[in-house]
């Protein structure tokens, strides 16, 4: 099993020695993300919390249309730092959170649970089921996860890591019966490199 220490030591380099555009998941603009913040009908009053939020811009579109519930996890402090630096003064409406979400203990509940290619690298069942646990305790009943992984015929690596690739049915297999799926769809993400890497995104409602 990968640990803490030696996840936060990849991806701490990764992020401290890449420019955000040198990565295969860059994106200038995270359209699909957006679109389906839209279709659970996020609004500046949701908290949102964007898991394994890496140097993603989904946060500085989020404060431009004026949210000022938004916390960023990810288990890299350089990648928290580059945050940090990007958005400036705009910086301290944010909450920041360094952790591996399988260790993160919430203490207060989101709205909406936004992850892109953060979960399909937990390769172990026992992860897996932790991430589960870690997301029900921190959505609030109504709320709405959007989980974002390769697709069944999409990369089996990524960053030099093994990823397990999924579905809308492994993933609410995993979530249980206290989640309903709202909307599944398929993406093609294009590389700074423009190469395509096949991803699929799952939009599940918590029920209560």
């Amino acid at each position: 099993m990968t640990s803490d220490r030696q996840r936060k030591t990849h991806w701490d380099g990764i992020y401290g020695t890449k420019a955000e555009d040198a990565v295969s998941w860059y994106q200038q603009s995270p359209e699909q993300s957006l679109t389906l913040l839209e279709l659970v009908g996020a609004s500046p009053a949701s908290a949102v919390i964007d898991i394994g939020g890496g140097v993603s811009h989904l946060v500085d579109v989020l404060l431009g249309r004026g949210f000022d519930e938004v916390t960023v996890l990810d288990i890299s402090q350089a990648a928290l730092d580059a945050d940090r630096a990007r958005l400036g003064p705009d910086a301290s409406r944010v909450t920041w959170i360094r952790s591996d979400v399988t260790a993160w203990r919430p203490d207060r509940g989101y709205d909406i649970w936004h992850d892109r290619a953060a979960f399909h690298f937990l390769t172990e069942a026992s992860d897996q089921e932790t991430y589960a646990t870690v997301l029900d305790s921190a959505l609030k009943p109504g709320g709405h996860a959007i989980i974002g992984t390769f697709a069944p015929d999409g990369p089996e690596k990524c960053s030099g890591l093994p990823i397990v690739r999924h579905d809308a049915g492994s993933i609410g297999t995993l979530l249980g019966d206290g989640y309903e799926l709202v909307d599944t769809r398929r993406h093609e993400h294009r590389t700074p490199w423009d190469s395509v890497q096949l991803f699929q995104f799952s939009t599940f409602r918590k029920r209560g």
